[in-house]
């Protein structure tokens, strides 16, 4: 297998993949356009937060910035970051796949 190919492929995927479940996985998180979900693990994180900071969710925090992008949706900005990352693991997975097969032929 030709290792730059699966390294594409597994950046490829792996931004487009991450830029797609990014608001699927922070909805079932429980971080919601409505919301934080009671009962949720945003639930949790929120209420972590605020007993950490005295009583308060800090402004720019994560859990802020999480309910931010259920609420809204990512930034072109935060879109950005989330293919970034995504697609280092991508290519991270990639690499490693391509490698494993070399060793089988």
């Amino acid at each position: 297998m030709n290792i730059s190919l699966a390294v594409g492929a597994g950046v490829a995927v792996g931004a487009a993949g991450a830029v797609m479940l990014a608001p699927v996985v922070l909805t079932a998180a429980g971080f919601t356009s409505g919301g934080i979900a009671a009962g949720s693990v945003a639930s949790w994180m929120m209420s972590s937060a605020a007993v950490a900071n005295g009583g308060g969710v800090v402004t720019g925090g994560v859990v802020a910035t999480l309910q931010s992008i259920g609420a809204a949706g990512l930034s072109a900005a935060g879109t950005t970051v989330v293919a970034s990352v995504g697609g280092a693991v991508g290519c991270a997975v990639g690499g490693a796949i391509a490698e494993a097969i070399s060793w089988f032929q």
